[in-house]
């Protein structure tokens, strides 16, 4: 069974995380987790898969960069996304150096753009996971191949 696509969404404001859930649930069948404190957002990543953290820039207590560098650090393959009502290209770029940012998208937001986008980096997680998984059964096979030509080498030697 394929598992649900996880979106994580965090904003200080109830209606954006409000608006983005209603968008998302009648338009995909992700499970959508919303929270308006990051804090609390940390916590949930602590323990629950994300295929995707979409986060407000300006929160009190912790921005959003803060927030997507602790979802990196929690979660690596999971993608990154910073929300912005402010058009600051210093803090762009400092979000794509910080939490590599899959994204940067200002508010207001196109629901359609925001929807590929979410779809896009849900893919890109998925993708980043096989591929570890995929990179860590060759580690795997190849240690074991190595063994079988150390035991071949002994019994001819």
């Amino acid at each position: 069974m394929i598992e649900k696509a996880s979106v994580l969404i965090v904003d200080d404001e109830e209606m954006v995380i409000t608006s983005v859930r209603a968008y998302l649930e009648l338009e995909t069948n992700f499970e959508v987790h919303g929270f308006t404190e990051p804090e609390q957002a940390v916590k949930f990543l602590e323990s629950n898969l994300v295929d995707i953290a979409v986060s407000d820039y300006l929160m009190p207590r912790m921005s959003g960069i803060q927030f997507l560098t602790r979802a990196k650090q929690l979660q690596p393959e999971a993608t990154r996304v910073l929300l912005t009502g402010h058009a600051d290209k210093q803090s762009a770029i400092q979000a794509i150096n910080e939490v590599s940012l899959y994204q940067y998208v200002e508010k207001p937001w196109e629901n359609a753009q925001l929807l590929m986008i979410i779809q896009n980096g849900i893919e890109r997680a998925q993708l980043l996971r096989e591929l570890r998984a995929t990179m860590s059964e060759l580690s795997t096979a190849h240690s074991s191949l190595k063994d079988v030509q150390k035991k071949l080498l002994k019994a001819f030697l």
